[in-house]
C-alpha cells in the first residue's frame, strides 16, 4: 500500500507537481491522482517512479504496511 505522504515529499524534493510528473509517466493528471487515491501503482509504473524521482527506499514508500517479518525460534515456534 503506498504511502502518499512520503511519496508527495519524494515529489516535492524532486521538484515535481503532479500534473509534471504524469506528463513524465505519459499518463494524465486525473489518472495519476487515481493512482495515488487507491494507493496502487503497477510495477512498471514503480520503476518509473523510482527512477524519476531518485527513490532510496521504495519498499517504505510502495510497499507500506505490507511487509511483515515471521521469525522461527529454536522450538519451532513462529514469532512475528
Amino acid at each position: 500500500m503506498l504511502n502518499v505522504n512520503e511519496f508527495k515529499a519524494e515529489m516535492v524534493r524532486n521538484g515535481y507537481t503532479q500534473e509534471r510528473l504524469a506528463e513524465t509517466l505519459g499518463m494524465s493528471a486525473k489518472t495519476l491522482r487515481a493512482r495515488m487515491k487507491k494507493r496502487n501503482f503497477g510495477a512498471d509504473e514503480i520503476e518509473k517512479l523510482v527512477k524519476t524521482l531518485k527513490i532510496r527506499d521504495p519498499m517504505a514508500i510502495f510497499f507500506a504496511g505490507m511487509v511483515t517479518c515471521e521469525v522461527t525460534n529454536d522450538s519451532g515456534r513462529k514469532e512475528v
